[in-house]
């Protein structure tokens, strides 16, 4: 397998827009990388420029210390699976995983053999003979990547490859991929723009947004440690609660006051405020569903820290209820214990676990404290 470097790489189209801009990415070898971001961030663009099929405009492109800038597709040694499976019709699952080899006049023995190991890890040794038109989305996702892996590239690019499967199949689909990279210690970028896809299968996620990093980081450091207000909003399902409040400081204790409720930060996060020197400034107070809770224990122990509000909404998720209720003409999402009373129209107490507070700029939108 292989590691990659991207350095200072930019992709700009002959119409002036820039898709990609100043793009900086260390991928060891063996890493799971995930690009996410929404629509039109430039993940995709990014995954065909390693692949070579989009050109680089700047920047430099290394993979194991070769730059391959100009190298042409086939000679990068990747193999990529499109979200579309581009499977040929006419062949047979053995035919079409052993396109690539036969292109690349591999003994026939050696394809047999390559075939049927890829069959077997994927659990399509039975199926071989059938032609694409009597197999499930699953089964055809499967044989896309049974091709990339009798191929034992240097790297998979995989671009969205679950997106046409059902919510069931692409659960299945996670936990298969996840497998296959611990099985084959392959290095694996993948593109998505599915935030819970990027959740459990990378080791490390690149947010995009605008062709712009946002954020480098693990799965979980993104999600309790987001840089930004876009990293905080975007990681995360239901996704993180915003609204702006005013900051007061006295002596060291931060206060965060927003639609006649008042929040005490600890002293940790207090401090950073007081350091900042936010005191009186309108900062963006962030909370996640999952800190917020209408129980009476949590109204008793973070009885400095409530908001009181009318219930606008219920959702029942089995063992978690989702209460929509507004604050500061907000809409606001809090994750209770399905045992909640609360229903639509209720008026309800909900307190917020000051620890788990962020805090941005408002100006910058950079993090202040987490």
């Amino acid at each position: 397998m292989a590691s990659l470097s991207l350095k200072n790489i930019c992709k700009v189209y002959p119409n002036g827009f820039e898709a990609v801009k100043d793009f900086n990415l260390e991928v060891e070898d063996k890493e799971f990388i995930i690009f996410v971001g929404p629509s039109g961030c430039g993940k995709s663009t990014t995954l065909r420029m390693i692949a070579g099929l989009e050109e680089i405009s700047s920047g430099e492109l290394t993979i194991d210390g070769k730059l391959v800038n100009d190298v042409e597709p086939k000679d990068r040694d990747i193999a990529m699976v499109f979200q579309n499976y581009a499977l040929y019709p006419h062949m047979t699952v053995f035919d079409n995983m052993a396109f690539g080899l036969k292109l690349r006049n591999v003994p026939k023995d050696e394809i047999k053999q390559k075939v049927e190991e890829a069959a077997r890890i994927l659990d399509l040794d039975k199926l071989l003979d059938r032609k694409p038109k009597a197999l499930s989305g699953g089964q055809r996702q499967r044989v896309a990547m049974g091709r990339a892996i009798v191929r034992n590239p240097k790297v998979f690019l995989m671009d969205e490859p679950l997106s046409n499967l059902d919510a069931k199949l692409r659960v299945q689909m996670r936990s298969e991929i996840s497998s296959l990279h611990q099985r084959l210690g392959a290095t694996i970028i993948y593109v998505t723009h599915d935030q819970t896809e990027a959740m459990t299968l990378g080791t490390r996620i690149v947010v995009l947004k605008d062709g712009v990093i946002m954020q480098v980081d693990s799965p979980q450091k993104l999600y309790n440690e987001p840089q930004n207000l876009f990293v905080a909003g975007f990681i995360g399902s239901p996704q993180m609660n915003f609204v702006d409040a005013q900051c007061k400081i006295n002596g060291d204790v931060a206060t965060l006051t927003f639609d006649g409720n008042t929040v005490e930060l600890p002293a940790e996060k207090s401090k950073k405020l007081k350091d900042g020197g936010y005191d009186g400034k309108t900062v963006v107070l962030g909370v996640r569903p999952e800190a917020m809770s209408d129980s009476a224990e949590a109204l008793e122990k973070f009885a400095d820290s409530t908001v009181a509000s009318t219930v606008t909404g219920y959702e029942l998720l089995g063992s978690e209820v989702l209460l929509y209720f507004t604050v500061a003409g907000v809409q606001f999402t809090a994750k209770v214990e399905s045992t909640t009373t609360a229903r639509y129209g209720d008026d309800v107490k909900i307190a917020i676990d000051p620890s788990k507070i962020h805090v941005f700029d408002k100006e910058t939108e950079l993090t202040i404290t987490n």
